[in-house]
């Protein structure tokens, strides 16, 4: 699935990555808990969250997340996309709430993280 994909998938808003549409993404992690995020497994990853401050974008970066998506609407500050763009991680805003994001994700074949 690429970022596009779960782009039209959330009916989301692109805030950054406009480079990055074609990227693929292996997995999803759906969390306002940085310590659960920094457990999952990685692999070119999507991270669903309502968090909105730089450390998402720094845990995303040290686990390899590509696409960060919003959930309930949230839109982060510019200092958060501009953290963002410097790490070359794509940032989606949904107005879904987190479970039915994650839900259509599943449905549409993305899981969860591998051992």
């Amino acid at each position: 699935m690429t970022i596009n994909d779960i782009k039209n998938l959330l009916e989301a808003r692109l805030l950054t990555g406009e480079k990055m549409l074609d990227h693929e993404v292996h997995t999803a992690c759906g969390s306002d808990m940085m310590s659960d995020v920094l457990a999952f497994v990685k692999d070119q990853a999507v991270l669903l969250t309502g968090l909105m401050n730089p450390q998402v974008i720094r845990t995303a970066e040290m686990m390899d997340i590509i696409c960060i998506v919003f959930v309930r609407g949230k839109t982060p500050d510019d200092a958060v996309v501009s953290l963002a763009e410097e790490m070359n991680i794509a940032i989606l805003s949904t107005d879904l709430r987190m479970f039915e994001a994650c839900g259509r994700l599943y449905t549409n074949g993305l899981g969860g993280h591998t051992k």
